[in-house]
């Protein structure tokens, strides 16, 4: 393989552009400090195609019709791009190329499908399919510091140089199990939480932790203050946290300050922002309060469960781990506990005669089929879950009489 000298240039960057443009798939990778912008700086990006590398210093680079060749490339449609573990990768594409590279393969989402677990290491990954052992040394570098050293360059590469090898290892594993459509499927669902992400920021209050507990009305503050911190964060270019921290959100909705000497008495509001930004605290705050109930947020009510349901949920998951230790797949890409208690409660009200569709992961597309038709019937009692007690393993029946597994 070539590797392509440090691209810091525009003419570099043309020239790398003209060996890009006629291969028909590449590796992606990027390198990004994050923890003092909002949108993370991006430094790096490497690139590795079937017979040449390369790593490209974006801030040397970022300005000029170079880059914009460089983006067209990226999101031909022609080009089959490979990532892993792709989700910031591929919203920092979306950020400064204006779309998402499409198609892609990441890697790790594969991997759990044909029995490597959930969320592989991509060092983990080259090690099991390839007998290498990557460097980490530079795991915590700080890639925006220039120069950068040849160590650094090789590590950065490394991260690419396996990359489509591995796609062809996976790819032919999932054709093999029939799982290709499944994988094409998550990728579809990773596109869309990538757009989301940047979509809407009215809905970023559900991942304030604890937004869950407080009152429809107060969850419409912390609803009002989250979009307000997210628009402010992104206009001063900021960290969400440096703004205004979670937690102190979620106190601010709890219980709403109407003054300014009343924002003074929140633990964790800061002087300097009660200055710059405490007029528009309160009237973010006030507006929220204003709206009618119609407007304030569902909050979900998990009632704690009855120890049958408690027991319900736990042999739902032992049904849903032996599914996937037979069919040599990771159980958290099947579901998580979270989404069986939804589904054991779901069909609860319907046996109370409140029946309502149940929109859940497990009972769509792929997961469907392979899981989620077998715990409605044991759900439905058309199963009969059992254990041997020699092995442990778990298996179900039908109530006829006829072995399902």
């Amino acid at each position: 393989m070539t590797t392509f000298p440090y691209i810091a240039t525009a003419k570099a960057l043309r020239e790398l552009c003209e060996r890009l443009q006629d291969s028909p798939r590449m590796a992606l990778d990027t390198e990004f400090v994050g923890e003092d912008s909002f949108v993370p700086k991006l430094e790096l990006i490497q690139v590795a195609t079937d017979d040449m590398a390369a790593v490209i210093d974006f801030p040397a680079v970022q300005h000029g019709h170079a880059l914009d060749l460089f983006w067209e490339i990226l999101c031909n449609p022609a080009i089959q791009k490979v990532v892993h573990a792709g989700r910031q990768d591929l919203d920092l594409f979306a950020i400064h190329a204006g779309r998402i590279p499409k198609p892609f393969f990441d890697t790790q989402i594969a991997a759990a499908m044909v029995g490597y677990g959930a969320q592989v290491a991509y060092a983990s990954l080259v090690q099991r399919v390839h007998g290498a052992k990557l460097e980490k040394a530079h795991t915590f570098t700080n890639w925006s510091a220039r120069p950068l050293s040849q160590e650094q360059l090789a590590y950065a590469l490394d991260d690419v140089t396996y990359l489509l090898a591995i796609y062809d290892h996976l790819y032919a594993r999932l054709s093999q199990a029939g799982r290709l459509e499944w994988a094409v499927e998550e990728f579809s669902r990773l596109e869309a939480v990538v757009g989301e992400m940047r979509r809407h920021s009215q809905d970023r209050y559900q991942r304030v932790k604890g937004w869950d507990t407080l009152k429809p009305k107060s969850a419409a503050v912390l609803r009002a203050l989250t979009a307000w911190r997210e628009d402010e964060a992104k206009r001063r270019n900021s960290p969400r946290g440096r703004v205004i921290r979670d937690e102190v959100l979620l106190q601010l909705a709890r219980h709403p300050p109407r003054t300014l000497q009343a924002l003074r008495t929140i633990r964790g509001l800061h002087e300097s922002e009660i200055t710059r930004s405490g007029e528009a605290l309160l009237n973010v705050i006030s507006a929220a309060l204003a709206l009618p109930p119609s407007e304030w947020p569902q909050v979900p009510r998990e009632r704690k469960p009855e120890p049958e349901s408690a027991g319900l949920v736990e042999l739902l998951q032992a049904v849903l781990k032996a599914r996937a230790a037979q069919q040599d797949i990771a159980p958290a890409l099947l579901g998580t506990t979270a989404d069986l208690q939804a589904l054991a409660a779901a069909k609860a009200k319907c046996a109370a005669g409140h029946c309502l569709s149940i929109d859940l992961p497990l009972l769509k597309g792929w997961r469907k089929e392979m899981v989620g038709d077998l715990l409605l019937d044991v759900l439905d009692g058309r199963l009969a879950v059992r254990v041997d007690p020699l092995t442990g393993v778990v298996s179900w029946t039908s109530v006829a009489g006829e072995r399902n597994n």
